[in-house]
């Protein structure tokens, strides 16, 4: 597809597009985004494993940069140097956050980006984090695609969804040994979300726990009492993020949520509830209660306790008592004046 902007053409491929041209033998270089990393990171992999198959030779051929070690010069550097024992190397840059760069810095990289055709035994593959390289809601390219596909040939991974979807999750469950019936991975979904590494890991966990209960058939019941809701999942993971004091990752994780339009007092009342089970869990772990005592004492599954347990054993009383009084302080916030996520935001750099 093309979309016009500014009177050029930006022309977009889509993932089933890029599967074909790596059958054919990948050449120059693509630029991965679009709401789905699990695809995204499915087709890295597949075209790692087909430039670069001996991992003997990984260390020359397969070179990897994410956002800590990127700058405009290391990934002049990862180009440079030729194949080793082969026609072409791989050169993938992972995780970079384009919409947060300077101008300078797309400018600087743009610049290293027109060098592809004179190092032309590299694949370069951007691969950007769901959310970037996009203007509005229209999904028009942004100013910052226009320029990188002068040089990059732009992939877009859409999520997939409908029976498609629940024909993946049913495919996964299957390669972990059990069944599931159609209505049972359209529950799921609706269950756990749509993102497709929330549900890889949750058929995997659901698998597993129905097989070590000496049954192969996965029922709704099994979702209910062992799986994450999708907002609790994402809840979890942002508190977890902002009490460890990892603000890049917690504003990333409320990102997400702010792209899928969860009202921020929604998102607030789950990262308080999260936090007060947390506080709960450790309050019990203090009295020596066991895991399995706690679980039953909160009244959570063994899976959540168990989850929960990991999380509280490694954060300290007064930070989680602290966290909870910022989530007081940014409920009224929000009650008093319509700040929005502004208010999450400020209780994440506040802690």
């Amino acid at each position: 597809m093309a979309y016009e902007k500014g009177g050029r053409a930006v022309e977009i491929i889509k993932e089933d597009v890029f599967r074909k041209q790596l059958k054919k033998g990948l050449t120059g270089g693509y630029l991965f985004f679009g709401d789905e990393d699990y695809l995204k990171t499915h087709a890295l992999r597949a075209a790692r494993e087909a430039i670069c198959p001996d991992p003997t030779f990984a260390l020359f051929n397969d070179v990897r940069l994410d956002a800590l070690d990127y700058t405009s010069s290391a990934l002049m550097d990862a180009l440079m140097p030729p194949p080793m024992m082969g026609e072409q190397k791989i050169v993938s840059v992972t995780g970079l956050s384009l919409s947060s760069m300077r101008s300078s810095e797309i400018d600087d990289l743009c610049e290293v980006l027109s060098t592809l055709s004179d190092y032309d035994y590299n694949v370069l593959i951007l691969c950007v984090p769901a959310g970037e390289m996009e203007e509005g809601t229209a999904k028009k390219p942004s100013s910052v695609l226009q320029k990188l596909a002068k040089y990059l040939t732009p992939v877009s991974f859409d999520s997939i969804s409908g029976a498609r979807l629940a024909a993946w999750v049913g495919k996964h469950f299957a390669a972990h040994g059990v069944t599931a019936a159609p209505d049972v991975c359209s529950y799921l979904i609706e269950y756990s979300g749509k993102a497709m590494y929330t549900l890889s890991f949750e058929t995997e966990k659901l698998s597993y726990y129905v097989l070590q209960n000496g049954r192969t058939v996965v029922t709704r019941e099994d979702v209910k009492n062992v799986s994450i809701g999708a907002i609790e999942a994402d809840a979890f993971a942002l508190t977890n993020a902002i009490l460890d004091g990892r603000s890049a990752e917690a504003l990333a994780a409320l990102s997400v949520m702010k792209f899928r339009r969860i009202d921020p007092i929604i998102v607030l009342s789950e990262v308080s509830r999260t936090l007060c089970d947390l506080l709960s869990v450790k309050t019990l772990q203090e009295q020596g209660m066991p895991q399995g005592e706690i679980a039953r004492a909160l009244k959570m599954n063994e899976y959540k306790a168990r989850l929960y347990a990991n999380g509280a054993s490694s954060k300290p009383r007064e930070r989680l008592a602290r966290a909870l009084t910022l989530c007081a302080d940014a409920d009224l916030a929000l009650k008093l004046s319509p700040q929005g996520y502004m208010a999450i935001e400020n209780l994440i750099c506040g802690l």
